[in-house]
């Protein structure tokens, strides 16, 4: 409880801060379609399953600690019940795994599993044939990408998609540069638009959860989207000026009200 009110006091003062900066024009709106967790109390805790390596560690929990400032859910990292390259995913739970995925275009990849509406999976992955790269390999865009991607499991889509826009401030903004020399242009933390958004997504509560393990049965329950062709359809995707793809939303239609969303951050 007393750990409650602290973490309720430190967010005020980041309200405070973000009105003061920025003005009071707040309008959060950056959500998938109202996916969610189902759960019967707020906060809740969501298990974020660790599968990566020590050069991964640090980044997994400080994004974790980042959204546990949230005033509707906790995030606590605990062992991995997977295997880092394979990285199956767990009902109930996010699995966060890194590997070298090879040269397949993308940096990381966050996947959700939707059954009637409601989150029952998910799983971030980074691939470190490019973060081993000079280009990703700094502490800038290893944050921003875990951040980015833990962020899509609880539902929670992109501020602004734009690549060529300032930043602002949050690991949910596209970017080409997620560190500048002004701190309020980082875009390695949420933001105060994204613990708004939380709030709105989960501002009603369910009579069912599943954020407990073996509640996901079915065709879901067993379907994988490993590689590319197991996504679906493109239903979003972002080009830069070159053309090339930066970011990409799939979705894969499993029927009865299942479906695997999954959301791509490419390397250049």
């Amino acid at each position: 409880m007393f750990l409650r009110h602290i973490k309720t006091f430190l967010l005020a003062l980041v309200i405070v801060f973000s009105f003061s900066a920025f003005g009071t024009d707040v309008n959060a709106s950056h959500s998938w379609e109202n996916y969610h967790w189902a759960r019967t109390a707020n906060p809740f805790t969501l298990k974020v399953g660790d599968n990566m390596s020590t050069a991964w560690d640090a980044y997994l929990s400080t994004a974790s600690a980042d959204w546990s400032f949230s005033s509707v859910l906790d995030t606590a990292v605990v062992p991995g019940l997977t295997t880092a390259k394979r990285c199956k995913p767990t009902t109930g739970r996010v699995e966060a795994c890194n590997s070298t995925y090879g040269k397949n275009g993308w940096l990381g990849v966050a996947q959700i599993w939707i059954s009637g509406g409601h989150i029952t999976q998910g799983i971030v992955k980074m691939n470190d044939t490019y973060f081993n790269t000079r280009t990703y390999n700094t502490p800038a865009w290893r944050q921003m990408v875990v951040c980015q991607e833990v962020g899509h499991t609880f539902g929670l889509d992109h501020q602004d998609e734009n690549f060529s826009n300032p930043n602002l401030g949050t690991c949910m903004d596209y970017t080409n540069n997620p560190l500048r020399d002004d701190d309020a242009g980082n875009n390695i933390h949420p933001n105060l638009h994204d613990y708004t958004q939380l709030e709105t997504i989960y501002a009603h509560l369910d009579t069912i959860t599943t954020i407990l393990s073996g509640t996901l049965r079915g065709a879901a329950a067993t379907a994988e989207a490993e590689n590319e062709n197991d996504w679906g359809r493109e239903i979003k995707g972002e080009r830069g000026d070159d053309k090339k793809r930066k970011e990409s939303h799939y979705e894969r239609d499993l029927g009865n009200g299942n479906k695997i969303h999954t959301f791509v951050v490419w390397a250049e």
